[in-house]
């Protein structure tokens, strides 16, 4: 690491301290050149993964995409950010954990339902609606028969 004031490679660090919401570690640093201090943030490198579309296409693993899908299927129901948060924390942690350098969009679709399923009915069957695609109103109420059944 070089100060980014004047390229001298001798720093110190003067207080470490975790990041949680970034899963990092968040470092004041100074350099014993010129005495400027500045912060930098460690985090854990991983692996890119790509996700395999229904059409065979392929792109990278955006956590991003996922969040905001589960946050519309809970769009006014009593979910909160922290519960949202913390699905999509566990849906990543499955993904890294598998060790494979692809997942199939399917397997992410069933993550996140038998998430929402824990969560909120009707955030499952709102999710369920856009991911199954139902065709007509036999196809949904056949969903929600099954639901039931489970419960």
């Amino acid at each position: 690491m070089k100060c980014i004031f004047c390229g001298y490679d001798d720093l110190k660090v003067i207080d470490s301290r975790p990041v949680d919401e970034l899963n990092a570690i968040r470092r004041r640093r100074e350099c014993n050149s010129c005495g400027k201090r500045f912060t930098t943030y460690e985090t854990i490198e991983t692996t890119p993964i790509l996700v395999v579309k229904s059409d065979g296409s392929r792109q990278q693993l955006d956590m991003n995409k996922i969040k905001n899908g589960i946050i519309k299927s809970c769009e006014k129901r009593p979910v909160s950010v922290k519960e949202i948060d913390e699905l999509v924390a566990n849906i990543e942690k499955q993904i890294y954990n598998s060790l494979e350098p692809e997942i199939s969009s399917k397997t992410i679709g069933e993550m996140v339902m038998n998430g929402l399923k824990q969560l909120d009915d009707v955030a499952y069957i709102r999710f369920a609606s856009v991911y199954r695609q139902f065709k007509d109103s036999n196809s949904f109420l056949e969903e929600l028969k099954k639901m039931l059944e489970n419960k």
